[in-house]
């Protein structure tokens, strides 16, 4: 990797914009003291990262920018870039060219670019120190630094060797690893401490998960129940709503023709109620009128004695009282007639109304006559015994009238009461088949009672089956719905059994019940927490892992970094023994790593037991002297020696150019030869800037550039010769 060119734009003197190229080994830069020639080597110090104004000699970012003259305004930024050729791809960027840049604005805010895309000074500082380039290292000399590596603390001097052996990347890939290790360990902290806060959460929902299992379960038995229960009582209630039916059908009719029966039988019974009752009056008159018969029979039988007991007496006195019972013939013969003619007229009608006349006729025409005959008597005591024959005879004839009448009204009595008992056992058949029927009807309207009564009690067990499937699809689903009776066998099923299952049915609901609904919420926070616990834990593992492997990288960092450190030191040694001698004509010089113990006292650091420490001490005896340590050296021998001591760490690993800034200062002419052959060996593996005022020094540079300062505080750059450069520098 080479660099090409510098370019400063409002930094600090050079409010231009200003162009150094360097195309040689060596570049020598020469101006009168004042011109700003080291505003170069602060440039390329301040591009690199260096964040310490102090060392920049600014107090303030803005200080940084050119500050304006009387003919020249305050500039708003200021700018350095520096141009590498990296078509070796020392760095690893897959560009030919490549540059970094740095910008301060007034607000002292810096910018960093690469090829012209902003980045982070992060990403500078890791690019830079895979070639072994740093703000502050030992490819950077200044005149007052030259020494400070000899006046450096153990640790400071170990700190710029680390840097010259490129070993600043692993501090970095170090300081990394710590960075991600203590953000690991925060995270695993973190992490721990979330799987903790959701732990009681978790195992509650795991609680309630398990009881949404053990619910499922129970759902499944009761799925399983409900379906060969409703299956059951579904073809229990179908064949118990046809055993009904069918049941019913019999009765029904039987009742119906019962109603039938008992209808026509009381329809009988009230049509033969009247006519028995005209029987039983009929039958009461026929008594009464026999016994009205019997009295006039009795009656004229009575009188037919009377009347023979005077026909026997008139006959034995048959002249004396002729006359006097003599009886006027045609009267007699009337009433006799009149008899007769009643009697034929009553024998002649049928009804009891017209026999009832007649025997009233006949029964006051013999009152009549009876009453004119025995007047008859009693006046003329006259009668013939003819005459009471004839008159005896009607009698007879009138009696055997009513006797023959009496027989007729028995003869019909006994008719009317033969009719009469006819009626009364016909009526009591119809009472007892009225009876029987009606025992029937209630026998068979019980029956069809107890039937509603089970029709009741089926269509409660129906309604009671409907509440059940309604209950069964809210509580599981149409899937319990889906049951058959296919494969049921039904013929030894007892009510008993289906009871039995009801009763489980009910104990899994109250169970199910116990359990909680849990729900889709349930499942969804506890799959959200139990993920968000597997991804916690899979972060643990992973995040455990990364700590391991963090620990394992800072060890392997940390044996790199320490044998490539020693490995560099006995380098380092070689190279210092080698410039010590060319510098000194002679003596040794080396560096040594020790080990002590620190504490912190503000900002710095002091020695002591505790914490150890290591660092790099220098050990130096000068030729022809009995001197050894480099706080016995002068001036001038600690400025070769650190010289020496710079450019041994240069050669180690050598950087891609070397910045010397007025080191040669204080060297004589001699100590100035043996300086610029050091500079042309050392132009063979670094490019070299040198600002100098030294003329050995000018000699070896390919390139000489010169910086003045005009009126208006303006550094300027001239490419100049090498007697032009000696002027000026005078």
């Amino acid at each position: 990797m080479r660099l090409k060119n510098i370019e400063l734009s409002g930094f600090k003197s050079f409010a231009k914009k200003t162009l150094l190229t360097f195309d040689a080994p060596i570049t020598a830069i020469v101006g009168p003291n004042g011109s700003g020639k080291s505003n170069i080597a602060e440039a390329f110090r301040w591009v690199l990262g260096e964040q310490s104004l102090k060392i920049l000699r600014g107090k303030r970012g803005e200080d940084l920018i050119f500050n304006g003259s009387g003919s020249a305004p305050r500039m708003s930024r200021a700018s350095v870039t520096l141009t590498f050729d990296n078509s070796g791809r020392s760095l690893p960027l897959s560009f030919n060219e490549v540059s970094i840049s740095r910008e301060v604005h007034t607000d002292g805010a810096s910018e960093y670019l690469l090829n012209r895309s902003k980045v982070r000074l992060k990403d500078i500082v890791e690019l830079l120190a895979s070639v072994g380039l740093g703000s502050t290292g030992h490819h950077i000399i200044s005149q007052g630094e030259a020494d400070r590596i000899l006046r450096a603390r153990p640790r400071e001097r170990e700190a710029m060797i680390e840097e010259a052996l490129s070993l600043t990347v692993y501090h970095l890939k170090i300081a990394e690893s710590e960075r991600k290790l203590q953000k690991t360990q925060e995270n695993l902290r973190q992490v721990e401490a979330l799987r903790k806060e959701i732990a009681p959460h978790l195992k509650f929902l795991g609680k309630q998960m398990e009881k949404m299992r053990q619910a499922e379960s129970l759902r499944d038995e009761l799925t399983a129940l409900y379906r060969d229960y409703l299956a059951r009582e579904e073809s229990y209630l179908r064949r118990t709503a046809q055993e009904l039916a069918a049941a019913r059908t019999v009765p029904a009719q039987e009742l119906r023709d019962i109603e039938a029966r008992l209808k026509n039988a009381e329809t009988l019974l009230s049509r033969g109620g009247p006519a028995e009752s005209d029987d039983e009056w009929t039958f009461t008159r026929l008594r009464r009128e026999l016994g009205e018969t019997g009295n006039e029979r009795a009656e004229l039988t009575r009188k037919l004695g009377r009347v023979e007991g005077m026909i026997e007496v008139r006959s034995e006195s048959e002249g004396t009282e002729a006359d006097a019972a003599s009886i006027p013939l045609a009267d007699v013969r009337t009433l006799v007639e009149d008899i007769e003619a009643l009697i034929a007229g009553s024998e002649q009608k049928s009804d009891f109304t017209s026999i009832k006349a007649a025997l009233t006729a006949i029964r006051e025409e013999v009152r009549i006559f009876i009453g004119q005959f025995a007047g008859s008597i009693k006046s003329s005591k006259a009668s013939t015994l003819s005459g009471l024959t004839r008159e005896k005879e009607i009698m007879e004839r009138a009696l055997g009238a009513v006797l023959a009448r009496e027989e007729g009204l028995r003869a019909e009595a006994d008719t009317v009461r033969a009719r009469i008992a006819e009626a009364e056992s016909l009526s009591r058949e119809k009472e007892r088949e009225t009876y029987e029927l009606k025992a029937a009807r209630s026998a068979r309207t019980q029956e069809l009672e107890s039937l509603d009564l089970k029709r009741s009690t089926f269509e409660i067990s129906e309604r009671d089956f409907k509440e059940m499937l309604a209950e069964a699809r809210v509580l599981i689903g149409r899937e319990a719905l889906n049951y058959s009776s296919e494969h049921l066998n039904l013929d030894t099923e007892t009510r008993a059994a289906q009871e039995a299952r009801h009763k489980q049915i009910d104990r899994l609901k109250f169970k199910l019940e116990d359990l909680g609904a849990g729900g889709d919420d349930i499942v969804k926070e506890y799959r959200e927490v139990s993920e968000r616990d597997s991804f916690l834990s899979r972060e643990l593992e992973d995040l455990s892992a990364s700590e391991q492997s963090l620990h394992q990288v800072l060890r392997e960092l940390e044996e790199i970094l320490e044998r490539e450190f020693h490995e560099g030191i006995e380098k380092i040694n070689a190279e210092f023994q080698k410039f010590f001698e060319l510098m000194f004509g002679g003596g040794t010089a080396s560096i040594f790593v020790i080990k002590a113990k620190r504490r912190a006292r503000g900002e710095e650091e002091i020695l002591e037991e505790g914490q150890e420490e290591t660092g790099i001490d220098i050990s130096v005896s000068l030729p022809r002297k009995k001197l050894r340590g480099i706080h016995m050296l002068s001036g001038g021998e600690r400025a070769l020696t650190s010289i020496a001591l710079l450019f041994a760490i240069s050669q180690v690993n050598p950087p891609p150019f070397l910045i010397l800034d007025e080191t040669d200062a204080a060297l004589d002419e001699a100590n100035s030869r043996r300086y610029g052959d050091m500079i042309e060996n050392l132009s063979h593996y670094s490019q070299l800037i040198v600002i100098t005022h030294n003329r050995e020094t000018m000699s070896r540079a390919g390139i000489l550039y010169g910086v003045t300062m005009n009126a208006d505080s303006i550094s300027k750059l001239l490419s100049i010769r090498f007697d032009e450069a000696v002027d000026i520098t005078k």
